[in-house]
């Protein structure tokens, strides 16, 4: 399959003429369904005459290949043509949806029907006839002819020429302003054309359920053709998703290696439309590489960089280019993911409770070829409960002779770093952050190493809470973490800083950050410095000399 994609991604005009012809070709499969099962309507045996009308196109296309895939799939190639003779001859283009409403079938397709209509035709216009003839007859200018579906045809004359209907009219119906007649010569030819439309009808839909049996013999035909296309359609939108993004042809082995490339997730990648999709490498195997314990700051990627690796190995299994420069991917059995939070409520379970049930499922489940992704593992819980699942699972995973599959799992507890120095297989890897003036920018690299804090007061004030709440968390975080703090905090304990959280923000520097430089006037800016020197004159925390 991956051949077949290179070979259409290599060929732009065979690849674009197979994707202009297979955008006429309709679902044959579902259709052949509804002709067997006698569901199909006249609207659908168009929409199948549609789709075979795009084959003669599309093998000629097809034959132009070279690759093993599409030269076996061409071998059972039907081009179908005497099934769209057959419905061209039959049905009519502009047939309704309907069978009841009728004209359906085509002239000259069945004679019987050719004479019904005939009939039909010749009397509605005799009837079309007698509007001007009566007319002259009466001298009536107002007669008309007309028909409805309750009262057939009649002759309508207005209350005031009354006087000049003639004795051989039969009075039909009373209106206000208005009666309505009928004639004998009009009864007879109104029978005859309402006897030849009823015939005509169901002539017709008996010539269109015959027809319906005759196609739902070849069904078989057409699922096979479906199949077919159903392929090349595959392989051409993947290849032109591998020529539009940059798509790599990726290495597909029986290995348990796993390597990319500057790889990136197909999905956020495109909708990054105010900035650039970061790419990273990655490195698995069943050696030195195999469980990947990974930390970083929240709002730094993580989860996305888990997702990113499945779907390249998925996309390369499946024989699709992947979004790297280069991929070596050795095969895997299962994609098994622990990622996101949810409960269930419905069946009585918490967001832990699913997440320990998931966890259970993967570690019965998961084989050594397997892939699994972990992210935030006993999160729902304690912070040391979920440290000590954690970090048994990942033991588990490591040691357990028929797992030690291939892993990436994601974490907020740092202390699962330790691992790496315990089991030989176990690798540290971060999400680079920078510092810039008491902010971080996430750079959305992984890089080898460890992560010492998760930024996540940071991140509070990121999402808009209020700087009361972010200084008193910083206050909190900061006497958590002294070597000899109890696991109770008072109230009226002061903010304090710590080497292990962002500097607190200086009032000033807050306020001048808030000015706007494009339009604020001279005046008001005058006015703001001077309101500016005027606290930094009575700021308590220059007074204290603390900067």
């Amino acid at each position: 399959r991956l051949d077949a994609v290179e070979e259409l991604k290599d060929s732009l005009f065979v690849r674009t003429s197979l994707r202009r012809a297979l955008r006429d070709v309709q679902d044959i499969a579902r259709l052949g369904t509804r002709i067997t099962l006698g569901l199909a309507n006249p609207r659908e045996l168009l929409a199948l005459k549609q789709s075979l009308s795009a084959l003669p196109e599309i093998s000629s296309q097809l034959a132009l290949l070279r690759s093993q895939l599409l030269v076996e799939s061409f071998e059972t190639w039907d081009q179908a043509e005497d099934l769209y003779d057959l419905i061209e001859r039959a049905i009519r283009p502009d047939a309704p949806l309907s069978l009841r409403d009728g004209n359906i079938i085509q002239e000259g397709y069945a004679p019987e029907i050719d004479e019904l209509r005939k009939a039909s035709k010749e009397g509605k216009e005799w009837i079309a006839a007698l509007e001007g003839r009566e007319r002259e007859r009466t001298g009536i200018e107002s007669l008309k002819v007309r028909y409805n579906q309750v009262f057939g045809y009649y002759i309508e004359i207005t209350k005031a020429n009354l006087a000049r209907v003639p004795p051989d009219y039969i009075r039909k119906q009373t209106l206000v302003n208005a009666e309505r007649f009928t004639t004998a010569e009009l009864q007879e030819l109104e029978e005859q054309v309402i006897g030849a439309d009823v015939k005509l009808l169901a002539s017709e839909q008996e010539a269109f359920t015959a027809l319906r049996s005759r196609l739902a013999t070849e069904t078989h035909r057409l699922d096979r053709m479906a199949t077919v296309l159903a392929l090349v359609d595959v392989l051409a939108s993947l290849a032109e998703a591998s020529a539009l993004y940059r798509y790599a042809k990726p290495t597909v082995t029986d290995g348990g290696g796993i390597t990319i490339r500057e790889g990136r997730h197909p999905v956020v990648e495109r909708l990054c439309h105010d900035s650039v999709f970061v790419p990273n490498d990655t490195t698995l195997d069943l050696g030195t590489e195999r469980l990947l314990i990974m930390t970083g700051p929240n709002m730094a990627g993580k989860s996305t960089y888990l997702r990113q690796v499945a779907l390249i190995v998925l996309m390369a299994q499946v024989g699709s280019f992947v979004p790297a420069t280069e991929a070596h991917i050795g095969l895997a059995d299962r994609i098994f993911t622990r990622v996101g939070a949810s409960d269930n409520l419905a069946g009585g379970q918490s967001t832990f409770m699913v997440e320990m049930v998931e966890t259970a499922n993967i570690l019965r489940n998961a084989t050594q070829r397997s892939l699994l992704l972990l992210d935030e593992i006993g999160r729902g819980t304690s912070t040391y409960d979920g440290l000590s699942l954690a970090w048994a699972i990942a033991e588990y995973i490591h040691d357990c002779t028929k797992l030690g599959a291939r892993t990436l799992f994601a974490t907020h507890y740092h202390e699962m770093t330790q691992l790496e120095s315990q089991r030989i297989g176990i690798r540290n890897y971060r999400v680079a952050v920078q510092e810039c003036d008491g902010d971080i920018v996430f750079l959305r690299k992984i890089i080898a190493g460890k992560a010492d804090r998760s930024y996540g007061i940071h991140v509070a004030k990121l999402a808009g809470l209020p700087q009361e709440v972010v200084g008193r968390a910083q206050a909190v975080l900061s006497q958590l973490e002294r070597p000899e703090a109890s696991p109770t905090v008072s109230a009226s304990d002061p903010p304090r800083q710590s080497a292990q959280t962002l500097p607190q923000p200086h009032p000033l520097i807050e306020e001048v950050k808030q000015i706007d430089l494009f339009s604020i006037t001279p005046l008001d800016a005058l006015n703001r410095l001077a309101e500016l020197q005027r606290m930094a004159r009575t700021d308590p925390n220059e007074k204290s000399g603390n900067q």
